[in-house]
């Protein structure tokens, strides 16, 4: 409605829908259709009048669920798997050089010992660590990993921590220690 001064003047359309209100219009032969299909629809289903089975779901399906399962493995996936491969291939090289030299230095532990602290202390590891850093950062983000309130930090992923160290001459020493005795009782 429009007020002009103190008469107020009440527009056309909104005239006639107040004056329709209570009277029933003749029906369209777009409405008839409509009913028409909408009666059939009602008759072909076969649930008509009975039960709907119920059907139990302990998830909630999202949408980027189906997205990722359709596009294959998320890229924390794949970069997992990498990390995996280069750390297995690393310990393979390292545990040939280690058996190796326990056969160079046959009968002089501390020969051995600083030569294999030498070995660890060489080894690069740059592309793995490189692979671990970028998990470390992207991880908590593409896999959408909730916060601990307790903590302050993202939660736990199998009861433990989501970073993953660095590969280094420590973890070289720890999986291969510096020892002839245990390098010669390993030996195939």
């Amino acid at each position: 409605m429009r007020s002009s001064g103190l008469i107020q003047v009440m527009e056309r359309a909104e005239r006639d829908a107040t004056m329709r209100q209570g009277i029933v219009l003749p029906e369209t032969p777009r409405q008839r259709r409509e009913k028409a299909a909408l009666d059939e629809d009602l008759r072909s289903i076969p649930l008509a009048g009975k039960p709907l089975p119920v059907r139990m779901r302990n998830f909630s399906p999202r949408a980027d669920a189906y997205l990722a399962a359709t596009r294959g493995p998320l890229p924390y996936m794949l970069r997992l798997r990498e990390i995996e491969q280069r750390t297995e291939a690393h310990g393979g090289t390292l545990l040939a050089a280690w058996h190796a030299l326990a056969e160079e230095c046959d009968g002089d532990p501390v020969r051995f010992r600083r030569r294999w602290r030498t070995v660890a202390k060489k080894a690069a590891f740059d592309e793995v660590n490189d692979l671990i850093d970028r998990h470390n950062r992207w991880y908590p983000v593409e896999s959408r990993l909730p916060m601990d309130p307790r903590r302050g930090d993202y939660a736990f992923v199998n009861g433990r921590d989501y970073r993953l160290s660095p590969l280094d001459s420590d973890w070289v020493l720890e999986r291969y220690p510096p020892s002839l005795r245990r390098a010669r009782a390993d030996a195939p």
